[in-house]
């Protein structure tokens, strides 16, 4: 792990303002996330996201259950969006993320707020979940928290379905990228997360996130201030396309990333409702996982968190 001291936050980059009205632009023909639907949100219209250009959360606050240099002492300040660019079977979260029922209206000023509250919380970081359908608003809501005295990193906390063109215009804004990398399975990007091209376009995306801010760094206190930490949840059947993964962070970003292992899928929401879900019907094995964990030790990978009682 690399360990750097915490520093002031850099002076305002006020080419900022410029590429969040151009992301704005976005919404109105959107290519926000790698679906590319090219609705008119500013309309009403939807796309995969099944939302237009309103922000909607479920929840805010400081959450303890993240990956342990977002939470520190003092928690990760989690803010959940309501939708999402994929639409997994298999979502534990699936009554935010895709069948919403309840969730609020935000504005960009109100976002703000909310992450400047969560910083005088105690909180360590301002964590926005499934956030990329929002880039736009939340590009001008971290801008506004800024003026107005944040100083806690921005997490993107996102299922790595991304465009690298937009990643790149999140330059300045994000300092922490966590992708949760799904697949590197084309057939089962397309069953289980309705999303085609997945693997060709998850890659590009995070070059461009560690292009950005590197690996991930810390302060004395061992908190995350700035970098690139990347989950993968390891699927039942699926070991070939975690090895791939692991492959891929290993060989063309850097063995030094920081990749959490997960061993907790359980099979949730859609799947055992419907055949054609039956393969994943079923926890992992203890040997599934622990060929995953083999595979990234001998890439060579040295900021591995795993699960030791799955291994």
């Amino acid at each position: 792990m690399i360990l750097v001291m915490a520093e002031s936050p850099p002076a305002p980059d006020h080419s900022l303002e410029a590429r969040i009205e151009a992301l704005e632009g976005r919404y109105a023909d959107c290519d926000l996330c790698a679906h590319e639907c090219h609705v008119d949100r500013t309309a009403g219209e939807i796309g995969a996201c099944q939302v237009d250009d309103r922000v909607r959360i479920g929840s805010q606050g400081p959450h303890f259950g993240e990956e342990p240099p977002l939470v520190g002492s003092g928690g990760s300040g989690t803010v959940f969006l309501a939708h999402c660019n994929l639409a997994c079977v298999f979502c534990q979260n699936f009554e935010l993320s895709q069948e919403v029922s309840s969730a609020r209206t935000v504005t960009a000023d109100e976002l703000a707020d909310i992450a400047l509250s969560l910083q005088a919380q105690g909180c360590h970081n301002v964590n926005f979940v499934t956030p990329t359908h929002h880039s736009p608003t939340l590009g001008e809501a971290v801008t506004i928290a800024r003026e107005q005295g944040l100083e806690i990193p921005i997490v993107w906390n996102c299922g790595g379905y991304e465009r690298a063109e937009i990643i790149a215009e999140l330059e300045g804004i994000v300092d922490i990228y966590m992708p949760d990398v799904k697949w590197a399975d084309e057939s089962a990007a397309r069953m289980y997360s309705k999303a085609p091209g997945y693997w060709e376009a998850v890659r590009p995306a995070l070059r461009e996130m560690h292009r950005q801010v590197g690996d991930l760094a810390l302060d004395e206190d061992g908190v995350a201030r700035s970098g690139l930490l990347v989950r993968h949840l390891v699927m039942p059947g699926h070991v070939e396309s975690s090895k791939r993964v692991v492959e891929f962070v290993a060989e063309e970003l850097s063995r030094d990333t920081y990749l959490n292992l997960m061993a907790q899928y359980r099979p949730a929401y859609k799947v055992g409702r419907h055949g054609r879900y039956q393969t994943i019907n079923r926890q992992i094995t203890a040997e599934e996982y622990r060929a995953v964990v083999e595979h990234a030790e001998a890439a060579g990978l040295r900021n591995l968190e795993i699960d030791h009682w799955r291994r």
